[in-house]
């Protein structure tokens, strides 16, 4: 009988069950490498995105911090300048009000040209604060002027005041004892208006109003007269001086007893506050 050498380590396919490690190697797929492989490359994949998403994250937290102290910084600039030169502030007030005025003008229906309230200087009594009310009832009843127009006037002169820091009474009291609360009063030396306003002086100050002739409208000369007033008291030692000037530049002599009228106005209208 004819012996059939065998390598060793060769598989006798002619032997029952000799294909079955074969056929198991191949029904371990895929192999335990590849799975490997893939997951640190998954891991990898992953930790590059968390990596990506913290940068993104920290530059934006960078960003708005700088940003921040940047506008921090304008502010303060802003805020120190308008310290230093308080008049500069009540000109950026008055472009600011000035605009917000025409942007609301444009908003409200457009009057018919023959609806002259709607050009008058007067507001209603109603809704009007207590202390502007009676300050606007006693100021009627002393100079005989009726209360509409005069409420108007004294919400203007209380909305400048706040802007301007100056007491809105004191700027009343000037009113009254220039022009007794006449928007048409002249002056004997050019001055014209409810604050006696030079529009020869105040050109600059005139024209973003509309020019010479809005000196006789009562609400740009109350604010140009506030605004010359600030200058005058920022200029001065002493209010009394700084109402010295003010009564120069209006036409008074400087013996009448100009500056002693318009305090005691003035103390008489605080006391209805």
């Amino acid at each position: 009988m004819t012996t059939r050498f065998e390598p060793p380590g060769c598989v006798n396919r002619s032997t029952p069950g000799a294909h079955a490690p074969l056929i198991k190697a191949f029904t371990r797929w895929p192999p335990a490498h590849f799975l490997m492989t893939a997951n640190l490359q998954l891991s990898r994949l992953w930790l590059v995105l968390r990596t990506l998403v913290a940068d993104v994250r920290d530059g934006f937290v960078e960003i708005s911090r700088h940003s921040l102290a940047l506008v921090g910084l304008v502010v303060v600039a802003v805020a120190l300048t308008f310290m230093a030169r308080p008049g500069l502030q009540m000109n950026v007030n008055d472009m600011l009000m000035g605009w917000l005025e025409m942007r609301q003008a444009e908003t409200l229906d457009t009057p018919a040209v023959n609806d002259a309230a709607y050009r008058s200087t007067a507001t209603s009594l109603k809704g009007l604060p207590k202390d502007q009310l009676a300050v606007t009832y006693w100021l009627s009843r002393r100079y005989r002027v009726s209360p509409e127009p005069l409420a108007a006037l004294v919400t203007e002169a209380w909305a400048v005041g706040e802007r301007s820091q100056i007491p809105p009474t004191l700027i009343l009291a000037i009113m009254a004892i220039e022009s007794k609360f006449n928007p048409f009063t002249a002056g004997t030396q050019g001055a014209m208006g409810l604050m006696q306003i030079d529009p020869e002086a105040h050109a600059n100050e005139l024209s973003p109003f509309g020019g010479r002739l809005a000196v006789f409208d009562p609400v740009t000369n109350l604010r140009v007269g506030a605004r010359h007033l600030q200058d005058l008291i920022l200029q001065s030692e002493t209010l009394e001086e700084a109402l010295r000037h003010y009564a120069a530049g209006s036409g008074q002599t400087e013996d009448s007893p100009y500056v002693d009228r318009v305090l005691n106005e003035h103390k008489l209208l605080e006391k209805l506050l």
